[in-house]
């Protein structure tokens, strides 16, 4: 689905994207912490190994897949359903796209915003950085301070790219803005016992 429509206004298409996110990304927090996500605790590596090191780790779980694109795709959709209600400097943010085509981007979404922590999470292993741990080393924990930032927002963002246009200045709007949301959730899911530090 690649849909060639001209570009929306950026700021509002950042904001919808980021609304829509946060939704799916509430919905991805109340799963984990259900008694039916612990059914779904395994790794999504299956223990494998490199060099004698996990491939992602133990804090890459199945459970954290199977429902932020799922929800995104939902949460696309309804606003997507809506725009015709919303305020106009948020609906002039968004594309000329069908409820369906607004869920499949909004999956495609979630996926790769979910997918893009993986390289991440692959590299720290490598080095022998343990599961929500940092590098000792100054320079390197920098790198993966500002990875651990950037990389489901970069993710999400080149696979939206992908099926619809989005200008350079919405991808500055949401390198600006995200990244706080982003630590805000991160900040929850360490608040309710599923990440093992804040930020």
């Amino acid at each position: 689905m690649r849909v060639d429509l001209g570009a929306p206004e950026p700021i509002g298409a950042a904001m919808f994207l980021i609304l829509a996110m946060s939704c799916a990304g509430i919905a991805h927090v109340l799963w984990l912490r259900s008694g039916l996500a612990r059914h779904f605790a395994q790794p999504v590596d299956l223990g494998l190994t490199l060099r004698g090191r996990r491939l992602f780790g133990d804090n890459k779980r199945l459970r954290g897949f199977m429902v932020l694109p799922v929800a995104a795709a939902l949460s696309f959709a309804a606003l997507g359903s809506a725009r015709g209600g919303l305020p106009q400097w948020l609906a002039q943010g968004m594309w000329a796209l069908r409820p369906g085509q607004y869920a499949l981007l909004g999956f495609v979404a979630g996926l790769a915003f979910m997918l893009a922590e993986l390289p991440n999470s692959f590299l720290k292993r490598q080095l022998g950085v343990g599961p929500g741990e940092q590098p000792r080393q100054a320079s390197l924990r920098a790198i993966f301070v500002v990875a651990d930032r950037f990389d489901s927002l970069l993710g999400m963002l080149i696979a939206v790219s992908l099926l619809v246009p989005l200008s350079a200045a919405t991808w500055i709007w949401m390198l600006l803005l995200a990244p706080a949301v982003h630590a805000l959730f991160s900040g929850l899911l360490y608040a309710v016992g599923v990440k093992a530090r804040a930020l």
